[in-house]
């Protein structure tokens, strides 16, 4: 009678421990869609509007440098700059908590909503008052990379000096986790509305002569679960309840046997 107790008590925990995985990995991993997501995620950036702490580089041109000069205060060090005179360092003017920047002559504008190219065409127009067909460039000092996937911290992150390298940026988000596939990243850039995909092997010393090796404003990088990440992910989330609940039967099973014995 007790085999068949076990016996019985054996089919049990082969029963609550049997139980069904799942079937799509894929919510877990993106892996059905995740050029898809990458991509729209990189399109989304590109359309990101001016936010609090960034920092703009702007530059005013024109025909005759010197109209010009007022609204570059700090650009040279030569007292009469021309067309080809190069501004000796960047003028970087950070947005304030109210969304201002304060800009010489014209004074505080505001970038609360606007994207980078919808300030610069605006301020285009205001320094059009002062100087005939001016040319006003403008970029982020600080640019941001978004990343997704097996990363400790994934989200997007802001590169304070203006330049980074996947490897640096990696650091930023605390690494890869051990379940990421380093031989198959996903890195997206937009360059002009034109969406660049190349996938990246990190395992690869050759990786630093990729022209993705130096990441752009706005690319977005996604690193993919490895297949042990996809078995834990196929397994039942309850197996370790079912687990418990065999161990508490058998507990009880072996009372009942003592007692029966006696």
């Amino acid at each position: 009678m007790n085999k068949n107790i076990f016996v019985l008590l054996f089919f049990l925990i082969l029963t609550l421990t049997s139980c069904k995985t799942k079937e799509k990995v894929s919510e877990l991993n993106y892996m059905q869609n995740v050029e898809q997501v990458a991509t729209e995620t990189s399109i989304k950036s590109a359309l990101n509007t001016i936010q609090k702490g960034d920092q703009l580089v702007i530059f005013v041109s024109a025909k005759n440098m010197e109209v010009v000069r007022p609204f570059n205060q700090g650009y040279y060090t030569s007292p009469s700059p021309t067309a080809a005179t190069a501004p000796n360092s960047e003028k970087v003017y950070l947005v304030d908590s109210e969304g201002n920047i304060d800009f010489p002559v014209i004074g505080k504008l505001n970038t609360t909503d606007k994207s980078l190219e919808t300030f610069r065409t605006e301020l285009t127009d205001r320094v059009s008052r002062y100087v005939k067909n001016p040319t006003v460039t403008m970029r982020l000092a600080n640019f941001k990379v978004t990343f997704l996937g097996e990363v400790a911290r994934p989200g997007q992150v802001s590169v304070p000096e203006g330049q980074t390298t996947l490897l640096n940026a990696l650091g930023l988000v605390g690494d890869v986790t051990m379940y990421a596939k380093r031989d198959d990243i996903l890195l997206v850039r937009n360059v002009n509305g034109t969406i660049e995909k190349a996938r990246i092997n990190l395992m690869d010393a050759n990786f630093i002569n990729s022209p993705y090796f130096h990441l752009k404003q706005n690319d977005v990088i996604y690193v993919s679960a490895n297949q042990n990440k996809e078995k834990i992910a196929r397994q039942d989330p309850n197996t370790g309840i079912y687990m418990a609940l065999a161990g508490m039967v058998i507990g009880l099973a072996g009372i009942f046997i003592t007692i029966f014995k006696k």
